[in-house]
């Protein structure tokens, strides 16, 4: 895969600390290169223990406006404390394959979402969570990483992966979305104030 080629991360940052109602998650779409060159970002946010995060996915996509990013990859399916992800919604938006990616080994999410939610509220996650594909393990760089694709086959997730992760596990868009995000979040919430700032 040639070095120019683009890819969307989008990655959150959230203080599990101070969720409460309606509070909100921050999300950062970053492009980067598969030579590691960042190349624009976009910031938004989704809300915590909500069903708005394809929503805010897609409207970072569109504020980028970077059609010539040919993948989008994202961390987790399902951020902001089980606000879960469709992914073939995301790919329809964008029109171009997205690659969730995880990195740790799961049973999956049922458990969770049962132990969480109830009534309408677990069975509007249960049914997008189950509209998802499979997760697949692929090794990178000597470390497991798993990922959900679609838009794409497996071997060209794997091809995906390897060229957007030069070293470690993660793939350099995440990576560098989820530095992002933790810093506007460290930004947006500051705790020598106890407040959020509006800017």
């Amino acid at each position: 895969m040639k070095s120019g080629i683009r890819a969307v991360g989008i990655a959150e940052s959230y203080r599990g600390d101070r969720r409460g109602e309606g509070d909100a998650s921050t999300l950062v779409a970053a492009v980067v290169r598969a030579d590691r060159t960042v190349d624009g970002f976009a910031v938004g946010t989704c809300t915590v223990g909500g069903t708005d995060a394809t929503g805010a996915v897609r409207t970072l996509l569109s504020r980028l406006d970077r059609e010539d990013a040919r993948y989008v990859l994202v961390s987790g399916i399902a951020p902001a404390w089980y606000n879960v992800l469709d992914l073939p919604a995301i790919e329809a938006a964008a029109d171009r394959p997205v690659l969730s990616v995880s990195f740790e080994a799961s049973e999956g999410l049922e458990p969770a979402l049962e132990r969480e939610f109830s009534g309408d509220t677990l069975a509007e996650r249960l049914d997008t969570y189950r509209r998802q594909p499979d997760r697949e393990r692929v090794e990178v760089n000597g470390e497991t990483t798993f990922v959900r694709g679609v838009g794409l086959g497996d071997r060209e997730a794997r091809e995906v992966l390897r060229a957007f992760t030069p070293e470690g596990g993660r793939p350099e868009p995440v990576r560098v979305a989820r530095l992002a995000a933790r810093a506007v979040d460290r930004f947006r919430y500051r705790p020598q104030d106890g407040v959020r700032s509006n800017r």
